[in-house]
């Protein structure tokens, strides 16, 4: 126990103190590689010995059709932090598709346990504040390891920080209900990645590794737009032709 309790308080004293510049882009994605498998290693003993079992055991106790209505009530949920990102973002159709969803989702498909906007034909369009951040050119930062939190770079951390106050379980009045829905979202997520665990092979520090910064990376380039082309569609050829001086 008492090992884990330093490897923490290594990650929160050191790590900042070595960090001259936190959002620094470079060729090395990793410059804090040693405390991150340090961290790696605590959270995946903290997911084998409590978190691994528990989402085992609510999947075995759980109807497959109950799962996946709290899937499809998370995922819900997860439809307003993407709308509210994506106006922030600049993009009103991302907002509206996903502001859509949330609404549809919520009285059609009961507080969303159904998902009736995809059939419907509404794309979900995720996104986060991270991807914001990005978007406002904010640098990634390097990948750091975040004690029970897992993956992160400096800017998706601190998006996921913001991320917390843009989700309406944020805003539920008993904090037993609140840790309550961020509890089973936990389990409900661990659950889903079970069969993935197959996957892992060789080092899996830096499978893990790669494959979120890759994750990460293609969903900002797909997703960020230029600031500058955000009112492109308004330029000076529409000014003047829409405000032209009358000849007459």
């Amino acid at each position: 126990m008492y090992k884990y309790v330093a490897v923490v308080l290594l990650w929160v004293f050191a790590l900042p103190a070595a960090a001259i510049d936190p959002f620094q882009d470079d060729d090395n994605p990793d410059p804090f590689e040693d405390v991150n498998r340090l961290v790696f290693a605590f959270n995946d003993s903290l997911d084998q010995m409590i978190l691994k079992p528990v989402a085992k055991g609510y999947q075995r106790v759980t109807p497959d059709v109950a799962e996946r209505g709290i899937g499809n009530f998370f995922a819900n949920l997860s439809e307003f932090n993407s709308a509210v990102n994506s106006l922030l973002q600049g993009k009103p159709d991302a907002f509206f598709a996903s502001g859509g969803r949330f609404l549809v989702n919520s009285t059609l498909g009961i507080a969303g346990l159904f998902d009736v906007a995809t059939p419907m034909g509404m794309e979900s369009r995720e996104t986060d504040l991270g991807e914001t951040l990005a978007v406002w050119g904010v640098p990634r930062g390097p990948y750091l390891m975040v004690p029970f939190f897992g993956p992160r770079t400096v800017r998706s951390g601190i998006g996921s920080i913001g991320d917390i106050y843009l989700s309406p379980e944020a805003y539920i009045d008993s904090t037993r209900g609140r840790n309550g829905l961020y509890g089973l979202r936990v389990v409900d997520e661990r659950a889903e990645l079970l069969d993935a665990d197959a996957l892992l092979s060789g080092d899996r520090y830096i499978f893990l590794r790669d494959a979120y910064l890759q994750r990460r990376s293609a969903r900002i380039e797909s997703e960020t737009v230029d600031p500058e082309d955000v009112f492109s569609d308004f330029d000076e050829d529409w000014l003047d032709d829409d405000f032209e001086e009358d000849p007459r």
